[in-house]
């Protein structure tokens, strides 16, 4: 029975460490430490590559160009790349009708021959780069126009590698799915602002961010530079920053089976980002990312199994305490109540972040078969109602 208190409290732990207690801590972390005040100079105005990697993606492509065309930065400092992810569709005409017609700007169409997603869309692209620095953007995202400068603004010391902008959700009212997503994003922007201020975040956005080109290296393509990059940097002793007045907008997912498709993918490197690299544990070396890493992303990468273990030992530990009787109930209303919401349309705004919730912990698990099975992959369908 010891054995079972012990994976009980061990889960629970994690389980509202990773949902409450972190997010907790750093709002007191925030007040008592001292942190670096992430300036920014206007005048920087570095040579700088807006990349934007496309899969089939006529639909909104020539929106992201022209996009793209409002952007403010002097013309001769800014260039912009396309990086045509073996795209079967009209994406590559579309994109030289544009370049034709703008011939004012410095575009370049490249296409990768044999589609092996984002990740390696990205490694062989940036091999054309010659620019100071290196922006990402997707294809369905909307920048705002001072967005590049404001990313520029933010490498005011050699230390800062990478800088990440803010998503905003542009149909966060539209249904639950999407007023769910836009909660999630809201509690994590809190959070990236306070690690990013104290010493480092721990993720960034793939909608729309920064890196030094110098320092850019080619991760494995089943890797995605969200989470990478930052890492990466962290662990060479540079920063990585959010600036959240450089804004992309985007939708999110309109219905539930996109949504659960985008947090499989997302969780297709699960098993090796929950001790990415021994070095995260080294806290005298890389002092508050070590904190920052258990809490933001070990814990969170680790919550399919804690709610697994939590549900079983609660179960086989009943019979001791009515505490432990009580937690497994509460699970059982808690799934139940995802699963009314799932097969009856329930609506209620309580219900419907349980039920976000379970998906999340649902596509984690899915994650994971994928990854014993060999089936996962680093390029997907990408979610038609983000379009």
């Amino acid at each position: 029975m010891i054995f079972y208190k012990i994976i009980f409290f061990i889960s629970a732990f994690i389980i509202l460490w990773a949902m409450i207690g972190y997010s907790l801590s750093l709002k007191i972390i925030n007040k008592m430490v001292e942190k670096k005040e992430n300036k920014k100079n206007y005048n920087l105005e570095p040579t700088v590559t807006v990349m934007v990697v496309a899969h089939n993606e006529e639909k909104v492509i020539f929106e992201k160009l022209n996009n793209l065309k409002q952007i403010v930065y002097p013309i001769d400092r800014i260039k912009f790349l396309i990086s045509s992810d073996n795209s079967t569709d009209k994406t590559n005409q579309i994109v030289r009708t544009f370049i034709e017609n703008n011939s004012d700007l410095d575009i370049t169409l490249y296409e990768v021959k044999e589609r092996k997603g984002k990740t390696n869309a990205q490694n062989e692209a940036q091999k054309l780069v010659t620019t100071e620095f290196l922006v990402m953007t997707d294809a369905n995202s909307i920048l705002e126009k001072n967005s590049v400068k404001e990313l520029m603004a933010s490498f005011v010391s050699d230390d800062i590698n990478y800088v990440t902008g803010r998503l905003t959700i542009v149909n966060e009212d539209l249904n639950n799915i999407s007023k769910s997503e836009n909660t999630y994003w809201d509690k994590d922007l809190h959070i990236r602002d306070i690690e990013s201020k104290i010493q480092t975040i721990t993720a960034g956005n793939g909608a729309l961010y920064a890196c030094r080109n110098s320092e850019y290296v080619d991760f494995d393509p089943i890797k995605c530079h969200d989470s990478s990059m930052p890492l990466y940097y962290a662990l060479n002793q540079k920063r990585a920053i959010a600036n959240h007045d450089a804004i992309a907008y985007e939708k999110a997912g309109e219905n539930i089976e996109d949504e659960f498709g985008r947090k499989v993918r997302m969780n297709r490197v699960l098993l090796q980002s929950i001790i990415p690299d021994i070095r995260v544990l080294n806290v005298f070396k890389y002092k508050w990312y070590s904190y920052f890493y258990f809490g933001h992303r070990t814990c969170r990468y680790l919550l399919w199994l804690a709610h697994f273990f939590v549900l079983i030992s609660s179960a086989l530990l009943i019979k001791t305490s009515s505490i432990y009787f009580l937690v497994f109930v509460s699970q059982i209303i808690f799934y139940s109540l995802a699963f009314f919401k799932h097969f009856f349309k329930i609506e209620n705004k309580y219900i419907n972040l349980i039920y976000y919730y379970t998906v999340t912990i649902a596509a984690q698990w899915v994650g994971v078969f994928n990854i014993l099975t060999g089936k996962a992959k680093p390029f997907w369908d990408k979610a038609e109602s983000t379009r």
